[in-house]
C-alpha cells in the first residue's frame, strides 16, 4: 500500500463571477522513504495542494478528489479530531516562513513540549527532556539555554531549524517541507537542507520538498513533479528530467537557471501565470509556449505515461514526428480572420 495516493486533487476558490483552480486535478503516489521535489513559478498550486493533503485549506476554499488517501485512510472523511491526531504525529509540514509560523508569544520550549504533550502523552518533565534532545539534533548550539527564548529572540536559520524540531518530534512518516530555506542566506540553506536529507536516511520517512529553485531538487530528491498553473506539466526521475526535459516548460525552468547562462542575459519565460479571468481553455502554458498550435490552445492535453515518466503535453521534445505534427496541426488551423474595415 503506498503511504499517500493522490488522485484528481482540486482546490477552488469561488468568486463572483468564476472559480479559481488554485489546483487542477493533481496526482501523485508516494511510497515509504520516498523523496519528492516539487517545482514550479509562484502562482502554480505547489503549496495549495500540500496544504489540501494536511486538510489546512481554509473557507472558502473547497477540496476535492476522487482519492486522497494516507496508509489506506481517506483524508476526506476524516473527523476533526482523527485529523488533529493525525497531522502534526504521523504527517508534518515545515511551513515557508517560520517567524510567522511560530507563535511570538510563547517560548521556543513550550511550543515543542506542547507537541510532545499532546501527541506523546509525555508529561512536562519527559518532554523538556526531549525538547532539548530535538533541539541538540537539528544543530542547536546549547540547546538546554534556547528553551526560554522567544520566537524574535534566534535567527531565522535557528528558527527555522526549530520548525524542523517540532515537526520531526512525533517521528511523522511523512514530512512535508515547504520552500524550507527562501528566507535563510546560501550557508544557512545548504545546512538545512543536509539536515533535512540527513533526518530523512537515519528516520526512513518520506519527504516532499516544495522549492522553486531547480538546484536544490537536483542536489536532493529522487523524483520531480513540475506544477503550473494548478497542474502537473511532467513527472519523472531527477536524473532523466535534468538531462533530457520532455515538457516545454521544464526545459524553460532549467534554461532559466543561473548556471545555464554563458555569461549573458539569463534566460526568462515571457508572460505570466494565468489566473481566475484570463485561464486558457487549452493547454495552461499555450500562451507561453514557443511550440504552441492552436490546436493545444483549443484542446487540453491529459497527464499520460511518457519516457518512464509522466507529461501534460501535445508536442514532447524528445518526439521524434513533433516538429511535422505541429507544422501539420499549424497549417490545419482555419486562418485568421480579416480585421474590419470601417
Amino acid at each position: 500500500m503506498p503511504l499517500l495516493e493522490i488522485e484528481n486533487l482540486s482546490v477552488t476558490f469561488p468568486s463572483q463571477t468564476s472559480d479559481l483552480y488554485a489546483v487542477d486535478g493533481v496526482s501523485l503516489t508516494l511510497e515509504r522513504g520516498d523523496v519528492l521535489g516539487i517545482v514550479g513559478e509562484s502562482g502554480s498550486g505547489k503549496s495549495v495542494a500540500m496544504l489540501a493533503v494536511m486538510g489546512l485549506v481554509a473557507f472558502p476554499g473547497q477540496v476535492t478528489a476522487d482519492r486522497l488517501t494516507f496508509e489506506g485512510r481517506d483524508l476526506l472523511r476524516l473527523s476533526d479530531n482523527e485529523r488533529r491526531a493525525l497531522t502534526g504525529k504521523d504527517v508534518a509540514m515545515i511551513f515557508q516562513e517560520p517567524t510567522t509560523s511560530l507563535n511570538p508569544s510563547f517560548t521556543i520550549g513550550y511550543q515543542l513540549a506542547e507537541t510532545l504533550i499532546l501527541h506523546e502523552k509525555m508529561d512536562r518533565k519527559a518532554a523538556r527532556r526531549r525538547t532539548i534532545e530535538l533541539l541538540d539534533q537539528v544543530g542547536i548550539p546549547a540547546p538546554e539555554g534556547r528553551l526560554d527564548a522567544y520566537p524574535h529572540q534566534l535567527s531565522g536559520g535557528m528558527n527555522q531549524r526549530v520548525m524542523i524540531a517540532m515537526a520531526i518530534a512525533c517521528n511523522p512518516k511523512l514530512l512535508i517541507a515547504d520552500e524550507p530555506t527562501t528566507a535563510l542566506d546560501v550557508t544557512i540553506q545548504a545546512q538545512i537542507l543536509d539536515l533535512l536529507l540527513s533526518l530523512q536516511r537515519d528516520r526512513g520517512m518520506a519527504l516532499i520538498l516544495i522549492t522553486h529553485n531547480m538546484g536544490v531538487v537536483a542536489d536532493t530528491t529522487a523524483r520531480v513533479a513540475v506544477m503550473y498553473a494548478g497542474q502537473i506539466m511532467e513527472e519523472r526521475s531527477t536524473e532523466s528530467l535534468f538531462g533530457s526535459p520532455q515538457h516545454p516548460y521544464t526545459a524553460a525552468l532549467l534554461a532559466a537557471r543561473p548556471e545555464a547562462s554563458d555569461g549573458g542575459r539569463l534566460a526568462t519565460i515571457p508572460g505570466v501565470v494565468p489566473g481566475a479571468y484570463d485561464r486558457p481553455r487549452g493547454c495552461l502554458f499555450a500562451p507561453r509556449c514557443a511550440y504552441a498550435t492552436p490546436h493545444a490552445a483549443e484542446c487540453r492535453p491529459e497527464l499520460r505515461p511518457w519516457q518512464n515518466g509522466l507529461i501534460r503535453c501535445h508536442y514532447p521534445l524528445g518526439d521524434t514526428t513533433r516538429d511535422e505534427r505541429i507544422a501539420a496541426d499549424r497549417r490545419a488551423a482555419p486562418p485568421a480572420a480579416a480585421p474590419e474595415v470601417a
